[in-house]
């Protein structure tokens, strides 16, 4: 027998609790127990370690149930000094002997994960040492003599190399947006100030990103403080300037670990103080603090934890000897594995570059997404934009919304509009879609005329789902000729594709076509080409989650299964995702066939489930799957088979999944697609054959997909594309759902 094959796993959280570590906790005893290995949580991190005994508990696939959508973490965290000490890892390292582990995942912070790396170096003379004091024989030394670690990131201030994201950041960010959301109404109300400190000691993301998400009109950052000598003129100024054009308000945010440029912090106190006395206005100052790690994960950390708990117990059951630790992190939506040694050197020496002040370097060390959106970020909070440039060709740049309907469309407006007039060009507003397009609804927009756009839902051009066709080509051509139009950026989904392509194909016959035209991703469905993830996915994602979260509780009261049906057209994305980040037992894809034979078998596992014991079934259905097999005859037909076992209900959440303020993540996202956009327009612009193309995120880069290949990159008879990364995570969904146990 090998040594993996022997030895046992455990996992612990460290360090601040982040939401999202419950998510991981679960897929690791899942992942573990489907693989046929046994696992231990270790309950208080590394003080449960240190004291034994029964704060290292095996877990069961019960012992997991239910924890998915709490926030904070379930086993525990605890600081632990005596860990830091050599005694204190000696203890550590035979409470895990006594219960055959030498496989440990690490959900934590830089701190952690350090202490992780420590305790794996010195296992083997620590292993030593407790043989010379007879505490454990030579068979043990032989049957473990390596620690195995893997490291999750933990952390909502999201500052560690090897992840763009880590557990818990996008929570915070939630928790931090929809507070600046509040607060702007009433600030709103009494022509008032805010300042808004969030975490972030060494990192700014947190601050940064909530600014751009909230449209605040100053943030201060550890990363980048301010250049000028006198950044409190700069600061004051600029927010006279907006109130000056109409602004009701005003919201700064802080990072906690903000300093000026001689390395002095800059308090929320001190800056509120600078504001009354300059600006002879009330200020208030609203400290977030700890609410920002509390609550409910987001759909996003409920993901990451998941995948990542998942692929850490693989990673673990393939570790060599001689193989360093690994971090397991993301890039865009894909699982990558690091250095972990190297990650928390890399991290660590963001911090030191700070601290001496080289904030050129620690800006760059941040990453280039991080650096572009403090860019867009100063251009966007500009009360003016800057005065064209003498000589320079000013373009026309118009802006429609296309198809159906998704949370994030306004956002990428407010960015086209506030960055394009930035560099001197006009840019105008198409109405009701194509049909604007045909009927000539074109007016011009201003730099004001967005205020307020960032976090507003619906579509504030209007749209529809009209896709051009015969006499409309002779409409539009003569309307982009009338209104001198330059190039076209078209937010929506499948049907604004569509309409670019129908403008592409038909240049030859209309030379007011050949003109530059990028497609931005705008639908909850998820289902274009030359994109990983389009804008209004996350918050119909969300929308999805948050409501099955409510219908959970009131099943479990009642001994009930709920079948649940959700949008996403030919394209399961929302079915799977929200059936990972809810725990539902199934999730019924258009992308698979659904046979009688088989919703059988998932009511017999139903019946084993309810009769051991289980309150809660959960099945979670796409809109289109299975055909004739819809929501209506699943649920009559688990009803009849359940025979009394237990009750079935059907929820159709229909529109809602589109309504509501965006995501965080798809305002941001929003945004940065925007900018791109209108630099791709501007570059294209006078070639002889301007591209039209589609800008998407894919393989963690911002990418251009010709427009020409757009029947070529989908499947045919279907609205989604052939490549659909997320399929692959039908497997980790098999993993953890396990129809026939109590969720």
């Amino acid at each position: 027998m090998s040594q993996n094959e022997r030895s046992n796993i455990a996992v612990l959280t460290s360090g601040g609790d982040a939401p999202g570590m419950n998510a991981a906790v679960r897929a690791v005893v899942r992942t573990a127990l489907t693989r046929g290995v046994d696992v231990y949580a270790i309950m208080d991190g590394y003080r449960g370690m240190v004291e034994g005994g029964d704060n290292i508990r095996k877990m069961g696939w019960e012992s997991v149930g239910g924890i998915l959508q709490l926030g904070g973490t379930v086993i525990g965290t605890a600081r632990c000094d005596e860990f830091r000490t050599r005694e204190g890892r000696q203890k550590a390292a035979y409470n895990l002997i006594q219960n055959d582990i030498d496989r440990l995942v690490v959900i934590g912070g830089d701190g952690s994960l350090t202490g992780a790396n420590i305790f794996r170096q010195e296992w083997p003379d620590l292993l030593s040492e407790l043989v010379d004091q007879e505490l454990i024989n030579r068979e043990a030394v032989r049957s473990h003599p390596n620690l195995f670690i893997v490291g999750l990131v933990g952390s909502i201030d999201n500052d560690m190399f090897g992840t763009d994201m880590t557990i818990g950041a996008d929570t915070a960010l939630h928790r931090i947006t929809e507070a600046i959301d509040a607060l702007s109404s009433t600030a709103a109300s009494h022509n008032r100030t805010f300042i808004v400190e969030v975490m972030g000691r060494h990192c700014g993301y947190l601050a940064l990103m909530a600014g751009i998400a909230t449209g605040a009109d100053w943030v201060l950052i550890p990363e980048d403080p301010p250049q000028k000598g006198d950044w409190e003129d700069e600061m004051c100024r600029s927010l006279k300037s907006g109130r000056d054009v109409g602004r009701q308000h005003s919201i700064v945010v802080i990072a906690e670990g903000a300093r000026d440029r001689f390395g002095k912090p800059i308090t929320s106190e001190y800056t509120k103080q600078v504001l009354e006395e300059r600006l002879g206005e009330e200020v208030r100052i609203t400290i977030l603090g700890h609410v920002q790690r509390g609550g409910a994960p987001s759909a996003f950390d409920r993901y990451l934890g998941t995948v990542q708990g998942y692929t850490a117990v693989a990673e673990l059951l393939k570790s060599k000897p001689d193989q360093e630790p690994q971090l397991v992190g993301i890039r865009q939506h894909g699982v990558v594995r690091s250095s972990l040694v190297e990650c928390v050197a890399q991290t660590q020496e963001v911090a030191r570059v700070i601290q001496a002040q080289d904030y050129e370097t620690a800006l760059r060390m941040r990453g280039g997404s991080f650096a572009e959106s403090y860019r867009i970020f100063r251009t966007i909070l500009r009360s003016h934009p800057n005065p064209p440039k003498t000589g320079e060709r000013r373009l026309r740049l118009a802006i429609m919304h296309a198809g159906g309907l998704s949370p994030g469309m306004n956002t990428a407006v407010r960015a086209a509009v506030r960055l394009g007039m930035d560099k001197g060009h006009t840019l105008l507003a198409v109405r009701r879609g194509f049909h604007g397009l045909i009927d000539g609804d074109i007016s011009e927009l201003g730099w004001m005329s967005v205020s307020g756009w960032v976090s507003r839902g619906g579509a504030g051009l209007g749209t529809s789902r009209h896709i051009p066709a015969g006499g409309d080509f002779y409409s539009i051509a003569k309307n982009l000729e009338t209104h001198q139009v330059d190039g076209l950026l078209i937010i929506g989904g499948w049907v604004g594709y569509q309409g670019a392509y129908q403008l592409f194909n038909r240049r030859n016959d209309y030379p007011s076509f050949n003109i530059p035209i990028v497609c931005l991703p705008a639908t909850i469905d998820n289902n274009l080409p030359g994109s990983e993830l389009s804008i209004g996915a996350d918050t119909a994602l969300n929308n999805i989650v948050t409501n099955v979260d409510k219908i959970k509780q009131s099943a479990v009261a009642s001994r009930r299964c709920f079948v649940v049906e959700v949008m996403g057209r030919d394209c399961g994305y929302l079915a799977l995702l929200s059936g990972l980040a809810t725990g539902a037992e199934k999730a019924y894809l258009p992308e698979e066939e659904i046979t009688l034979a088989e919703l059988q078998r998932d009511v017999a596992d139903l019946i084993v489930g309810f009769r051991s014991g289980k309150r809660l079934g959960l099945m979670i259905r796409n809109e289109k799957a299975g055909g004739l097999y819809d929501t209506t005859f699943m649920s009559t037909l688990f009803k009849q088979e359940g025979s009394g076992l237990f009750d079935v209900r059907q929820a159709i959440l229909g529109h809602i999944q589109q309504g509501g303020s965006p995501s965080p993540f798809d305002r941001i996202q929003a945004t940065r697609l925007a900018s791109q956009s209108i630099e791709f327009l501007l570059s294209e612009v006078d070639k002889p054959v301007p591209a039209a193309a589609a800008i998407g995120l894919k393989s963690s880069e911002i990418q251009f997909t010709s427009i020409y290949d757009f029947p070529r990159l989908i499947e045919p008879g279907f609205q989604r594309a052939k490549e659909q990364w997320w399929l692959k995570l039908r497997q980790v969904a098999a993993t953890m759902d396990h129809t026939s146990r109590a969720e």
